[in-house]
């Protein structure tokens, strides 16, 4: 038993109703009840009182009951003093039933208290007091000697009993309140979880598609803006609206495929690979023997592949692209490789969020995986491998 366990109060759950089932609340209270109009009962019945004494002894009750519901508010509260002094008021009362004749009532009162200080109390407290109320039963009880020893052993090791009945209730209620908060916080967890990636998912598609756009429209708007004859360039122009026109089917197609991906259902990564190198004219190598991969594995090549694009289509326009999938034991693979590119316009590389390859190591390390990206010996490598 640890020191502090001797002044340790008992864990509020233990003393208040919270976890008790109905039945037993309403049980307890019937006991209560019937333990209270028996005592006035046997007061009433054995004469001890008459006339006035009697309404005094019926006042002393119901003070005595009033006296235990402010010991029960006291010692919830742990106000140690308030709730010692509530129980010399008891002790007292008790010897007033005795001394004047109820000696029912006055044995079954320390009977009370001192289960009820053994229950709600810290030890250093409850064991003096609970002492001595059973010695003042011993001493009132006028049973044979081997009788009172045995009950006045009963009661303490029932209170005793008692003390651990609440305090098993209390750590249960208070373990039960802990996984309801560990719960809460997983569910919540969980769903941050789950907005981080409906957010990754949106930058992706929006990034890929938008950036596209707009490097086609600002070419566009290049030709517009510097030609002499539009007539002339008309042809050049009408292909980047067409380019960008495409851009926006696919950036639809790749809003559906988001919306399939959060759903769990993709085609498989060697298909979008094909789809989308032959979109981008880049050529693709697969290594390894192709496999089902994790979903979320699966969605960490198809974003990488479609951002290290995007970030060779800003930043290396014309540049030849080599994409390699591997499948190794236990994880996949990507490398996106340039060539370099003639450079673009300070808008054209400026445009965009500029969280790209952010995202895309945020998004690895998140499945336990690398992202490794920099210059290669001609141009931009980007490099990812993941558990799968």
């Amino acid at each position: 038993m640890s020191p502090n366990s001797w002044t340790r109060w008992p864990l509020r759950e233990s003393l208040s109703r919270e976890g008790l089932s109905e039945v037993r609340v309403w049980i307890g209270r019937g006991v209560r009840v019937l333990v209270v109009v028996g005592l006035m009962w046997a007061t009433v019945a054995g004469r001890a009182f008459t006339g006035w004494g009697l309404v005094a002894a019926v006042v002393g009750m119901a003070l005595t009951v009033l006296m235990f519901r402010a010991f029960f508010r006291t010692t919830l509260a742990r106000r140690l003093w308030p709730s010692l002094g509530l129980f010399l008021l008891l002790e007292a009362t008790a010897f007033g039933y005795s001394l004047a004749g109820a000696t029912t009532a006055a044995i079954v009162l320390w009977c009370a208290c001192s289960l009820n200080v053994m229950e709600r109390m810290p030890l250093s407290a409850a064991l003096p007091c609970s002492a001595a109320a059973l010695a003042a039963y011993a001493v009132v009880n006028t049973d044979n000697w081997l009788t009172t020893t045995t009950t006045t052993a009963g009661l303490a090791l029932a209170g005793y009993v008692v003390r651990l009945d609440a305090e098993a209730r209390g750590n249960a209620q208070r373990l039960l309140a802990q996984e309801r908060a560990a719960r809460s916080a997983e569910a919540e967890t969980a769903a941050l979880a789950e907005r981080g990636r409906i957010a990754r998912e949106i930058h992706d598609v929006l990034a890929h598609s938008l950036s596209a756009q707009l490097v086609h429209l600002e070419a566009a708007r290049q030709l517009i803006q510097r030609s002499t004859d539009l007539e002339a360039d008309r042809a050049r122009i009408l292909e980047r609206v067409v380019a960008c026109r495409g851009m926006a089917r696919e950036g639809l197609d790749g809003t559906r495929e988001a919306l399939s991906a959060l759903r769990g259902d993709m085609i498989p990564i060697e298909d979008f690979l094909r789809r989308l190198t032959h979109a981008e004219g880049a050529q693709l190598h697969v290594r390894g023997e192709p496999r089902t991969v994790s979903a979320e594995a699966g969605l960490a090549v198809r974003r990488v592949a479609q951002e290290a694009l995007t970030n060779v289509r800003k930043h290396a326009p014309g540049a030849r692209v080599s994409v390699q999938l591997e499948y190794a034991d236990g994880d996949v693979g990507l490398e996106v490789r340039d060539t370099g590119g003639g450079g673009v316009s300070a808008e054209l590389g400026h445009s965009g969020s500029g969280y790209g390859l952010l995202g895309m190591r945020e998004r690895a390390e998140l499945l336990g995986g690398t992202l490794e990206s920099g210059p290669g010996e001609e141009g931009f490598v980007v490099r990812l491998r993941v558990p799968a």
